[in-house]
């Protein structure tokens, strides 16, 4: 017997990691980092980049400025008028159901809020609709606070079932009470004033452009700054973003009320555009038209809901040589849209721009040297 050690290796032969390398053969080897790197996004189409130019929305705003020195036409200056109230809703449920990701049915609430309180005041008392503002901002923060408080702990269909129930109270209480004129609503409702030598319409109308377009850009400020991150991530996933520290129930709370004070300066423009309001005009259907703008154009992007509701409150008036079948004509061009564009007409983007402050940071920023 030999007295060699049978774990010693032998300096001859391949170790068990070379052999099994030669066993398996070749490898395809790449270059470091080569193929890592992501790919590049699609360039966009010439027509998202005009859209998207921050140019673009002020070319907007300057021809809807200028619509009456277009066409003056009673009619005209009427829908538009309309589908910029619309606009200022689909804007306001944004932030609550694009940004935060807060399911609401019942919208329409906080729109007759607004309507009635500037309405009772104006013919009851007799104020200017200037003034009833502040107090319309109030009433509408109450009932965000009333809605808001007990029920944001709620999430997905609970949270959607009673917000339904609450745009059905609220629309119910004003149709039985005596100071908000019962079934036959409110009447009477006096306009912004005498401007010129111009129609109270297009005064209105002028007025309602300015408030909207204000209303735009506030919620595309909201949704790019640190609160707007905070309402995506609790959107994206509520548990994570508490873990994070972030405190999702004031998160939620802010979006609910800023979305209702929205509301209700936008039904101060339509009771003062409709010069008369009633319980019919708030019930669960012009919720759900809102909701399926915000939809359309695509949750959390603000120039698709634009486009969402624009689509939603004029295609109905475009079909309108259609008579009875005009509905049916607008549900499947509906049907049609969100099966070959589920995302919505023009989604939001996942990345983010930096923004001015930030770039200015960082360019600031000392550079390190390698030395």
């Amino acid at each position: 017997m030999t007295n060699e050690r049978l774990d010693t290796p032998n300096p001859d032969e391949p170790s068990g990691f070379v052999r099994a390398l030669d066993d398996r053969g070749d490898a395809a080897v790449g270059t470091v980092g080569h193929g890592l790197a992501p790919a590049k996004a699609a360039r966009a189409n010439p027509v998202s980049r005009v859209m998207g130019h921050p140019l673009f929305g002020w070319v907007v705003v300057v021809l809807a400025v200028a619509l009456p020195f277009i066409n003056s036409s009673a009619y005209t200056i009427r829908i538009s008028t309309d589908a910029l109230i619309f606009i200022m809703l689909a804007v306001g449920l944004n932030i609550v159901v694009g940004y935060c990701g807060l399911l609401d049915l019942g919208y329409a609430a906080f729109f007759a809020i607004g309507a009635y309180t500037s309405g009772v005041l104006s013919t009851t008392f007799g104020w200017p609709i200037l003034l009833t503002i502040p107090f319309v901002v109030v009433a509408a923060v109450i009932g965000g606070l009333l809605i808001g408080g007990p029920t944001l702990r709620l999430r997905s269909d609970y949270l959607a079932i009673v917000t339904l129930g609450f745009g059905e109270i609220i629309r119910i209480t004003a149709n039985n009470l005596n100071f908000t004129g019962g079934p036959n609503g409110v009447y009477g409702i006096p306009d912004f004033g005498d401007f010129g030598d111009y129609r109270p319409d297009i005064t209105t109308y002028w007025i309602v452009v300015v408030v909207v377009g204000l209303a735009v850009l506030a919620s595309s400020r909201l949704g790019r700054g640190r609160l707007g991150r905070a309402w995506r991530f609790v959107r994206e996933d509520e548990d994570a973003a508490e873990a994070m520290g972030i405190h999702t129930y004031k998160v939620k709370f802010a979006a609910y009320v800023t979305g209702a004070i929205f509301g209700g300066l936008g039904g101060v423009l339509f009771a003062v555009h409709q010069t008369a309001i009633s319980p019919p005009s708030f019930n669960f259907l012009f919720s759900a038209l809102i909701l399926m703008a915000v939809v359309l154009g695509g949750m959390g992007s603000t120039p698709g809901v634009v486009i969402g509701a624009v689509i939603i409150s004029l295609l109905p008036e475009l079909l309108r040589g259609t008579e009875n079948l005009r509905y049916l004509i607008f549900g499947v061009l509906l049907i049609v849209v969100m099966i070959f564009r589920p995302q919505g007409i023009w989604p939001h983007r996942v990345e983010e721009k930096p923004t001015r402050g930030r770039r200015r940071r960082s360019a600031s920023d000392p550079k390190e040297v390698s030395q």
